[in-house]
């Protein structure tokens, strides 16, 4: 999502979300770090892939088959604990698989690129609105000989984590910084008989929406949504960005739980400076922003969705100016005073159709859920964030 220069070196807080080919940091060795949990008054935080690098943490919405879990990308070194034979720890490529693992550092759930028909690495994984799906998106050398080089071609699938079956929204055309995000009726039921080379099969439904970032490499500009309920890729529409922002770079539109808006990051070209933005997914919407009350550490930064007891919030991380949060150990109690940041939720009420104040309510004032930055989103159940970057952990809340 960002670019090497400004990962490796740290120049700006925002860079740090994302991992587009970057050298793995040389991470700190710990003692047992693959089994490391701390308690305190924020909650219980455990390691995940010991102090290993990842990226891209999205924490699980499937609170029935993998509670206390979260999906993230690997680099060339992996930390876990129990694993089958097929999830080799000692053979592994940078991005060469995703998964997903919990509190125990136990890995769940796994998909491997498939070297055999010439896949490269992954790239952006996110979980969808629904328990039974993983979005993610797919390189393959541009030559197309099955050789892999620096530059890739993108394309966007869908991964039922029930049966590891795919479906292609895109084979390539997509950059690499697409940041994708999937919604699926909430009902659907997919049948494992069906078709899968068509929505309804795969899915179980035609209800589903899509978001992407759309641009030239390293440049992501717009978001492109696509219904597939009402035209799909023929009536594909890109959202209006917000005023005066027509250079910023679009960073992960997440859809909310309802299917009919998208919370997303406009960060500029040096991406030292972000704003957070809620807009409803319709050709003429406008784009409003997310105010920084006098309370905030910054804008906020990796803005999820969460809901609970028909009540819709937005869950997001605010960092220091100071500190790099992903070089400090958030399980060490001396992280965990606001000094890296914080992740906050605040309700909030929208309205489809409406504009401007009326299409967005903000209900009460921000609530702190954690004294540290969590970039990965909260679990269903509300009992679990999830973070990543040069440390990862799941931290469960009291």
């Amino acid at each position: 999502m960002m670019n090497k220069k400004h990962l490796l070196l740290g120049l700006s807080t925002f860079a740090l979300m994302a991992c587009y080919s970057p050298e793995p940091f040389e991470a700190e060795s710990l003692d047992d770090d693959s089994k490391k949990q701390t308690s305190s008054e924020m909650g219980t935080i455990y390691s995940v892939n010991g102090s290993e690098q990842v990226c891209n943490p999205s924490i699980s919405q499937d609170t029935v088959n993998f509670p206390a879990s979260m999906l993230w990308l690997n680099f060339s070194k992996i930390k876990v604990n129990s694993h089958d034979d097929g999830f080799s720890v000692t053979s592994v490529k940078q991005h060469d698989r995703l998964t997903v693992s919990d509190t125990a550092n136990n890995v769940k759930w796994y998909l491997m690129i498939d070297k055999d028909n010439g896949e490269c690495q992954f790239q952006d994984p996110e979980w969808s609105t629904h328990p039974d799906f993983i979005v993610a998106l797919r390189g393959v050398g541009i030559e197309g000989n099955g050789t892999c080089g620096d530059v890739l071609d993108y394309g966007i699938f869908v991964v039922r984590t029930s049966d590891k079956k795919k479906f292609w929204f895109y084979d390539k055309g997509i950059i690499e910084q697409a940041t994708p995000h999937v919604w699926v009726d909430p009902t659907a039921k997919a049948d494992k008989d069906g078709d899968a080379s068509t929505v309804e099969g795969f899915f179980g439904t035609k209800n589903v929406r899509l978001t992407y970032a759309d641009g030239s490499d390293g440049d992501p500009q717009n978001i492109v949504f696509i219904d597939y309920a009402n035209g799909g890729k023929s009536k594909a529409i890109k959202l209006k960005k917000p005023a005066d922002r027509s250079n910023w770079k679009i960073e992960s539109p997440m859809i909310s739980p309802d299917g009919n808006f998208v919370v997303y990051n406009v960060l500029t070209k040096s991406e030292d400076t972000w704003e957070a933005y809620i807009q409803e997914l319709t050709k003429d919407a406008e784009a409003v922003k997310i105010p920084r009350t006098k309370d905030m550490k910054s804008d906020p930064a990796q803005p999820h969705w969460f809901e609970s007891d028909g009540r819709l919030f937005v869950v997001w991380t605010e960092f220091t100016q100071a500190t790099y949060f992903n070089k400090i150990h958030l399980d060490n109690s001396a992280a965990q005073d606001g000094s890296a940041g914080r992740t906050v939720m605040r309700e909030v009420r929208l309205k489809a159709g409406a504009t401007g104040n009326e299409l967005v309510e903000w209900v009460d004032d921000n609530v702190e859920l954690a004294p540290v930055p969590m970039i990965g989103g909260r679990s269903p159940d509300g009992k679990f964030l999830s973070t990543g970057y040069k440390y990862a952990y799941l931290l469960k809340l009291p």
